[in-house]
């Protein structure tokens, strides 16, 4: 087989075809075609161009909500095409441009997938969160779902090689569970209600439990979701299509919860039913396309106190801090571990719920 000499293996769920090769300075990757559908194809690896570029190994990468969305037909995220997918990636620098002074090859990085502009007025707020001019890793620009990612220096974080892998990769949602938390005012020994016992709903019990709530709630409809909060040695896991949720969550903590946590994107009405009177209410879960009616007289009489939240306002450093002091370990949320070309297996396994988080293993011998 010369270099240059590729063939082609069908994967008939989202059209992946991958291509195999023995050329060492050429790897695989797959590329967004659109229509939820993936093409495996031969790439250079890349060599930084711009003086503030990182070239890392990707270690390991997560399947995230955004990607079964970006992968669903029709798309519910848009995303560019022919771009690599993913963002919640764990790596080493191989590679730096001349103006990059924080990181060095060698050093394991994690990475802070949103790239915002820093010059808009929301950025020169000091809302970066809500910037009008950014680019997203794995969604407009090339993601770590390959062998390697190019990324500006400021995407990445250092992070302690002692930090085991799996629990690194997941870095990125369990900073935006951090993010959140610490917009709404916080005691230990809250009762806390968490809307949606999928990944980021259990990234938020872990969250919760580590800093001292009371009892923790989990809510879901997926008998496979419940079970797995249950195993995690949360408190209550309640099945919203069996039982009164406001009525149990009221009983299992006497006035209702002291924070809520939706989720899910849709579940505002629920969310205001489950907080006690003077409660707390963090709406997570994006649903764009959902709209619920509001009951502004529930927030309003209850004196409730409701919280948007997304992704967070500069969240990274305490969560490498957490994951560094070894305070919860995400990696528990790691059901299934995939080669690269097992990548659309990872996101079925997902989106059918038999499994709850899926991590794609690069190898790149």
């Amino acid at each position: 087989m010369s270099c240059d000499t590729q063939y082609v293996i069908p994967n008939t769920r989202y059209g992946l075809r991958t291509h195999a090769q023995s050329n060492p300075n050429h790897h695989a990757r797959p590329r967004l075609l659109g229509d939820g559908k993936l093409e495996m194809q031969l790439r250079p690896v890349p060599r930084p161009t711009q003086p503030d570029d990182v070239l890392v190994q990707i270690e390991a990468c997560g399947i995230c909500g955004t990607d079964l969305n970006i992968l669903a037909t029709p798309p519910a995220h848009k995303a560019t095409p022919g771009i690599i997918i993913g963002h919640e990636g764990v790596g080493i620098v191989v590679d730096r441009g001349p103006a990059v002074k924080n990181l060095a090859i060698g050093d394991r990085v994690v990475i802070a997938n949103r790239l915002t502009c820093g010059k808009c007025d929301y950025c020169r707020r000091g809302l970066d969160n809500q910037c009008t001019d950014y680019q997203t890793i794995g969604t407009t620009i090339d993601g770590a779902f390959a062998p390697y990612l190019m990324a500006p220096a400021r995407a990445l974080w250092q992070i302690d090689p002692s930090v085991p892998r799996d629990d690194a990769a997941l870095f990125e949602p369990l900073a935006c569970a951090v993010g959140s938390v610490k917009r709404a005012p916080f005691q230990p020994g809250d009762n806390v209600a968490i809307i949606g016992a999928g990944p980021m709903g259990l990234l938020f019990a872990q969250l919760y439990r580590t800093l001292g709530a009371g009892k923790i709630i989990l809510i879901d409809v997926a008998p496979y979701r419940l079970e797995f909060a249950l195993e995690m040695g949360m408190d209550a896991a309640i099945d919203a299509s069996a039982v009164d949720v406001a009525a149990e969550v009221k009983r299992l903590t006497g006035l209702g919860a002291d924070i809520v946590v939706d989720a899910v994107g849709n579940q505002f009405n629920q969310a205001i039913k489950l907080a006690r009177r003077g409660g707390q209410v963090i709406l997570f879960g994006i649903r764009p396309h959902d709209n619920p009616p509001v009951n502004q007289y529930t927030i309003t009489r209850y004196d409730l106190t409701v919280h948007g939240t997304f992704v967070g306002l500069h969240p990274f450093a305490q969560t490498i801090q957490l994951l560094e002091a070894r305070r919860l370990q995400p990696s528990a949320l790691v059901t299934h571990r995939l080669p690269l070309t097992e990548l659309a297996k990872g996101v079925e396994l997902m989106r059918t719920q038999q499994a709850m988080k899926v991590l794609i293993e690069m190898d790149i011998r």
